[in-house]
């Protein structure tokens, strides 16, 4: 037989190490070349592991929830085997089983793509003692998505009885060995007192990270909030006048946050402050423009990366946004694109928030909160009126940005979303 091993992919510089989810094969199994195996989470993404050769999956060395660090060596695959127990796993036939030469009987099919959980319903498949075979997916490829193990969990839905005990068992070759339980994703421990049930969940390492991270930037940095109101009706007005030729063109609808990305850039632009970071001693200013968008996972917060966003069209921005929602939402977000930033923009306002102090992104010195747009009453000219407005705050490192780079740069967005024209002609 020929061995091939599975090894943990490289990982990236500031990622030390990573933790097994489920994987989606037993020993005994068939595998074909480049089917997933498993997936793996770090505190930025989640990875998948393809098979490297098609075979039998003769070993499992790392069992789910284990941690692992890069090309680690996690299971084996034996190239020459067929669809049963794999020459690794044999053990002896007990007494009146069938002769050595017999057929063994086959193990469960390998599994299909219905039968792949995304990484969030992983987990809450494994909180809730289900399999993903106890669910129908509904996402790509037929993938079990977190909403579909909620909506089991509410149409209650129960764990598939356990096989039967061995003695009663029809004598046949043993079937492959169990999988092992889940030490880092089992189901949380649950105490009731009385009517006042608590429920202990252990935090994701992406969870982790994020909280690691903030914890950071309120330690380390001077942090200040400078709010100011926005009149969001001529972008309004030029989204709603341009829309349709615009969706029709590039194939992506117009909205807003190509505007706030374009607007910050003029205002990093003008006051490249704004733009730098603090390395020791020294202020860093970055000759580009590498903005980050706040984005909800089912994991979690991430922060992937518009570069170059300078140089990039609204039709790129609108694109590149949507991208990354959808990668974000099938936790395909790789490490590259979740690297580096000299700037970041939260928007609070799709989940209805009015007003907000956003949180600094290390080592970045400056964040951008956007809020909900709501017709309010303002004053213009003496005379109150109605315009739909929304309040921006940006939160900026105090030890290098000063108030007055920090108020002028938030009043040139302003000024650039009052005014779209600006954007066109980069004044």
């Amino acid at each position: 037989m020929a061995i091939v091993e599975v090894k943990v992919p490289q990982l990236s510089e500031s990622v030390a190490e990573a933790t097994l989810l489920q994987w989606k094969k037993k020993p005994g199994e068939a595998v074909q070349i480049d089917e997933i195996l498993i997936e793996i989470e770090t505190d930025k993404v989640v990875l998948e592991v393809p098979a490297p050769v098609a075979g039998v999956m003769a070993q499992i060395i790392k069992q789910d929830g284990d941690t692992v660090v890069a090309d680690e060596v996690i299971a084996k695959i034996d190239t020459e085997g067929t669809e049963a127990v794999s020459p690794l796993e044999i053990k002896p036939v007990p007494a009146g089983g069938p002769p050595p030469g017999a057929p063994a009987a086959a193990p469960a099919a390998a599994a299909t793509k219905g039968d792949v959980a995304m990484p969030a319903a992983a987990k809450l498949l494994a909180e809730q003692g289900l399999a993903a075979t106890d669910v129908a997916g509904s996402g790509r490829d037929g993938r079990v998505t977190k909403g579909d193990v909620l909506a089991a969990v509410q149409a209650g839905a129960k764990p598939a009885a356990p096989a039967a005990a061995p003695a009663a068992a029809p004598k046949a070759a043993p079937a492959p060995a169990a999988r092992a339980p889940l030490p880092a994703v089992s189901a949380p421990s649950v105490q009731s007192l009385g009517d006042r049930p608590e429920q202990r969940v252990p935090m994701s390492r992406l969870r982790a990270r994020v909280a690691e991270r903030l914890l950071q930037s309120q330690a380390t940095n001077a942090i200040l909030t400078t709010f100011n109101e926005v009149n969001m009706a001529p972008v309004m007005e030029m989204r709603k006048k341009f829309q349709e030729k615009f969706e029709k063109e590039h194939g992506v609808k117009l909205g807003f946050m190509s505007f706030f990305v374009k607007a910050a850039v003029a205002a990093l632009k003008k006051y490249p402050v704004l733009n730098a970071s603090v390395d020791g001693n020294d202020i860093v200013y970055h000759g580009y423009f590498d903005i980050g968008i706040a984005v909800g996972s089912p994991r979690g917060l991430v922060v992937p990366i518009l570069r170059n966003v300078d140089q990039m069209s609204f039709a790129d921005i609108e694109k590149k946004i949507a991208e990354f929602g959808q990668k974000a939402k099938d936790g395909k977000l790789g490490l590259e694109e979740l690297t580096g930033g000299t700037f970041s923009i939260s928007n609070g306002g799709v989940f209805g928030s009015m007003l907000s102090t956003p949180i600094i992104n290390p080592p970045q010195s400056a964040i951008l909160g956007v809020h909900a747009t709501k017709d309010r009453a303002v004053v213009e000219n003496g005379q109150v009126v109605v315009r739909p407005i929304n309040y921006l705050a940006m939160s900026y490192d105090h030890r290098i940005i000063d108030g007055r780079e920090a108020v002028l740069g938030l009043v040139t967005m302003k000024e650039a979303l009052e005014d779209p024209a600006r954007l066109l002609f980069d004044i």
